[in-house]
Parts: structure tokens; sequence; C-alpha cells
């Protein structure tokens, strides 16, 4: 891959994970599905986004099929 293009394809993941840091708060099923895992202790919290994660998966995964087609 030429190195244009892998700085544009690092600058979209950046810009990426920027907006889903500053968003991805206020996405209100985000991180609440059935499966995200959360233990609270006294001095420990837990969070493990199970149900997150697959459905995060899921989706780029059909968005990635779409775009190969």
């Amino acid at each position: 891959m030429a190195p244009g293009k892998m700085l544009i394809l690092a600058g979209l993941i950046l810009l990426t994970a920027g907006l889903l840091i500053t968003y991805g708060p206020k996405i209100p099923l985000l991180g609440k599905l059935p499966g995200d895992i959360r233990i609270e202790r006294e001095n420990f919290t837990f969070y493990f986004p199970l149900g997150t994660s697959l459905l995060v998966s899921a989706l780029l995964s059909l968005l990635f099929w779409l775009f190969r087609r």
C-alpha cells in the first residue's frame, strides 16, 4: 500500500476513534446491552462490554462486506 493511502487510512481511524470517545457516551444503548458484564465492589469496578463488542463486530463485518462487493 502506498504511503499516502496509509496516511489517509490512519487519519480515518483516528477520526473515528476521536468521534467515539467524544460522542460514544451519548449513544443510548451502547454499553448497556444484555451480555455486558459489570461487577461493582467497594473499591473495584470491572466492566467488560461483551454484548456491545459482539454488536459492533457484527456491524463492522457487515459494513466491510458491503464495501467489498
